[in-house]
Parts: structure tokens; sequence; C-alpha cells
């Protein structure tokens, strides 16, 4: 998969040098989560470029938009846009173009954010979402994309929102669930369990010296859609799948600086794993974080929390064999 940083400069305006630039299938959005409705979109991207002898082109955004016009009231982060691109690959799309979100880029009229993917991407087909509204004041929108089409000799179509028990699956509708702590629910949104990466870094030693070391999961954003503790699996490079259990907020018994922080206590593990890359599956919330008395009283709460995170991976273990066996 090819990643470019904003539109491609090397195509002028000359109409010698358009009709040189390749040409692609495209679609646009921010993907936070990459949720089954993204990947629904993503899919049709597909057989609508397999079908035209394109490649797969997705145009993103970075920051979000409401990150840069709202930066303390903007929604959590699902996805950092190293999980974005990672999802992307695993979709295979072809290409991938990350545009900085700053104020020039916010201030483009509709019009010329059209002008800019047809002349500047070449897109011959666009495929967007049935909401999608792109554009200074986000005044453009689907009706807009369509009546610009014909000038630019573009095809372009809008998919329909994918429901899933009659709720429109959304970021938003991912990020509620989160918040509540229903992993399943999100899970059903997300089609696989919702995972957070991230390089491991040096922590401040804390939970070595409880007795419970922990790999310290580097977060990108300080917003995390869901706190507390949870049992989890985590897989990375060169690492076989391994259970634990792990810690994502703010630590209010060891910590007052209120930054949040993803510590895992891997079990059976005492691997160097410094600067290593991990992804961190959150299967099953156990319970919220809590501020404890005394360092005594936290030690038993881990402990607890270690054997039932331990007790749900030997349940479930035993529930997927009788699934297994039963097929």
């Amino acid at each position: 998969m090819l990643i470019f940083r904003g539109l491609p400069s090397i195509w002028a305006e000359s109409s010698a040098l358009q009709n040189s630039a390749p040409m692609v299938a495209l679609t646009i959005g921010n993907f936070d989560g990459v949720h089954l409705g993204h990947q629904a979109l993503l899919n049709q991207l597909s057989e609508a470029a397999k079908s035209r002898g394109l490649p797969t082109a997705v145009l993103t955004f970075e920051p979000h938009p409401r990150e840069f016009f709202m930066p303390q009231q903007a929604p959590a982060r699902l996805t950092s846009m190293r999980e974005k691109l990672e999802f992307f690959a695993e979709l295979g799309i072809d290409q991938v173009y990350v545009c900085r979100f700053n104020a020039r880029f916010a201030q483009m009229s509709a019009q010329d954010f059209m002008h800019a993917i047809c002349q500047k991407l070449t897109a011959k087909f666009i495929l967007v979402g049935d909401d999608f509204r792109f554009g200074s004041k986000r005044a453009g929108n689907f009706a807009l994309m369509n009546k610009m089409s014909t000038e630019y000799g573009v095809t372009v179509q809008a998919m329909s929102s994918v429901l899933r028990n009659d709720v429109r699956i959304s970021s938003t509708a991912v990020r509620t669930v989160l918040a509540a702590g229903d992993l399943l629910a999100a899970k059903s949104f997300l089609g696989r369990a919702y995972s957070m990466s991230g390089r491991v870094v040096h922590g401040d030693g804390v939970g070595k010296k409880l007795g419970f070391p922990t790999a310290n999961i580097q977060l990108k954003h300080n917003f995390p859609p869901l706190v507390g503790i949870f049992v989890v699996r985590v897989t990375g490079d060169d690492m076989p799948s391994m259970q634990g259990v792990a810690s994502l907020g703010v630590r209010p018994t060891v910590s007052k600086n209120g930054k949040p922080v993803l510590e895992v206590h891997i079990f059976n593990f005492s691997n160097e794993i410094y600067n290593k890359h991990l992804r961190v599956e959150f299967l099953h919330k156990l319970r919220d974080e809590e501020k404890y008395p005394n360092l005594e009283i936290l030690i038993r709460q881990i402990s607890q929390d270690v054997q039932d995170a331990k007790s749900w991976f030997t349940k479930n273990d035993k529930l997927d064999n009788m699934i297994n066996y039963s097929k």
C-alpha cells in the first residue's frame, strides 16, 4: 500500500500532465475506528475499482477536523493514524492520501475541494457515505458532488448507512458503547474486538514494585474512548498471542497528574519488549478504576483482577471448544 502526505503536487494544472496522471477509484472520510460501516464502504469501493480497472484510494485527514476546531471538546479517538493505515492495508487498499487538516484546508470551498480531488488525484470514480459533507463550513454534500461530477467526467455514488439491530453503525455509536464498557456491542459494530496499539515505553516501575510488572503502551491521544480494568489479549511483532489484564486510566491511587496510561500485565511472561509495537485487544471489562487508601489494598485488588481475568479465559476457552466441537 502506498501512503502519501497531502494531495500530489506533481500534477500541474496543464492538460498534458493531467492526462498522464494515474486514475483512481476514491473514497473520502475520517474512518475513525474502521468499523463495519467503513469496511462495507471500502469493500464496495474495491469492487467498483476492480470492474473499472482502477486502483483504490482513500483520502483521510489528520488531525480529525473536530480536533482542529474544538481540541478540548473533540470526541475520543478510536484509532491512531497508524492503526487506520494498518486496517486499510488489511482491507487491500492500494493508496492512502493523508491530508493535514489545518486552517488553510478548513477554508477550502466545496467547489475547490471537488476540483482538487478530481484534478490532483484524477479520481474517476468516487464513493462516499450518504451523510458525507465537505468544504468550508461543510457546505458540500452528495447533491453538489453529483452536480459537479459531469464537469469532471467523474462517476459518483453514495452508499447507505449500515445498520446492526436497527442501530446505525458509526464512530459515535462505537464510542458510546465503549464508554459504557459494552465490549460485545463494540465488537458487533467493529467486526472485531476493540484494540489499541502502540510502542512499549518505560514507565515509572510501580507495577513491578507491586509484584505485577506491566508493559506500558504509548498512547497517542489523551482522551481514550474507554477506561477501567480489562481482560485483554496482546499480540505483537514476532510474538505469540498472549493473555493478560490491563489498566487504562489515570491510576488515582499511585498518580496525581491525571494523564491516562495503558498498562498491561501479561501472564507468564518476562521477556524484554521495550520499543516493540504491541496491539492490545479489549475482551471484557472487569471493573472501573478506583482510588484505594493504601498500596496493600491495591495489591490485593490487582491480585483479584488477575485471577478474575484468568477465570474469564478458562470459561471462554471451554465455551469456544464446546462451540467448535458441536459444529
